[in-house]
């Protein structure tokens, strides 16, 4: 059975269209046929980040009108060959977005899917909450600071409520909480959150940390979700968080404590 999975916070520019631009990358990487949708319509980045901007002909709203089949407009990912998008559009408004017209293309996705990853805009108006309604599981992606968590927190509680598993009285959306662009020597100083003030406030179960890493951005401006940047933090600790997902539970948390220079670092100066 297909699994329906949001990527989503309240805050905007945490990390989420990057999570799952690797997210849904590790997955299919793993074998598992997996979709990412963009449903950011008017700003959409995923297709940027997945590096096939130039290939986008049509989009999730004209599947929605019936212009077009779904097949037409799903794009194969160059990286990964079980990866589809559905790119956002850019010139439509987010109110086309119909909750009929989503749960109409999430079915016939799960027919041949294995995983269904959506990619939520910010904050709570309809376009994030249509990303949301029919998750079976959510990524609260969060930052190490007080308003990207307390947004957060705000997410949980629309997902407890609203969500359509809430509202069909069926079990709770599946929470997992992912820190992004946590940067050790920042918490050490007093300048960020550290993992347990996190866990204190939102209280759902981790599954990985992003350390932060100017390499990302080098990566999404190429067109490569991180996933794919060899030997690098930010690749290892997303391919944790999909191991993690997918049942590897004795995986342990890396890159959340301050690196130590061996005496030679130290004589050297650090280089």
């Amino acid at each position: 059975m297909a699994k329906v999975i949001v990527v989503t916070s309240g805050k905007g520019g945490v990390g989420k269209t990057t999570t799952s631009a690797s997210f849904s990358s590790g997955l299919a990487l793993r074998g598992n046929r997996t979709v990412v949708i963009d449903f950011d319509v008017g700003l959409r980045n995923l297709d940027l980040i997945m590096g096939c901007e130039r290939r986008v002909v049509y989009d999730i709203i004209n599947v929605i009108n019936n212009e077009i089949s779904l097949k037409q407009a799903l794009i194969k990912d160059k990286n990964c060959d079980n990866l589809y998008i559905l790119p956002a559009s850019q010139t439509r408004d987010k109110d086309a977005l119909s909750l009929d017209g989503v749960e109409r293309i999430l079915n016939e996705l799960k027919e041949t899917f294995d995983f269904i990853v959506c990619d939520s805009p910010a904050g709570i108006e309809s376009g994030a909450f249509t990303a949301m309604y029919f998750a079976d599981e959510a990524l609260i992606v969060t930052n190490p600071e007080v308003s990207s968590v307390r947004d957060s927190d705000r997410i949980l509680g629309i997902l407890a409520a609203k969500s359509k598993r809430a509202v069909d009285g069926l079990d709770p959306v599946k929470e997992h909480l992912l820190i992004t662009r946590y940067d050790p020597k920042r918490v050490e100083a007093g300048e960020m959150l550290s993992l347990t003030d996190i866990q204190e406030i939102l209280r759902i179960p981790l599954i990985g940390v992003i350390p932060e890493s100017e390499s990302v951005l080098q990566a999404s401006n190429a067109g490569t979700p991180a996933i794919h940047l060899e030997k690098s933090n930010v690749a290892e600790a997303y391919r944790d968080v999909v191991g993690r997902f997918m049942g590897e539970e004795n995986l342990p948390i890396r890159f959340t404590t301050v690196e130590k220079k061996s005496f030679l670092q130290r004589l050297l100066g650090g280089r």
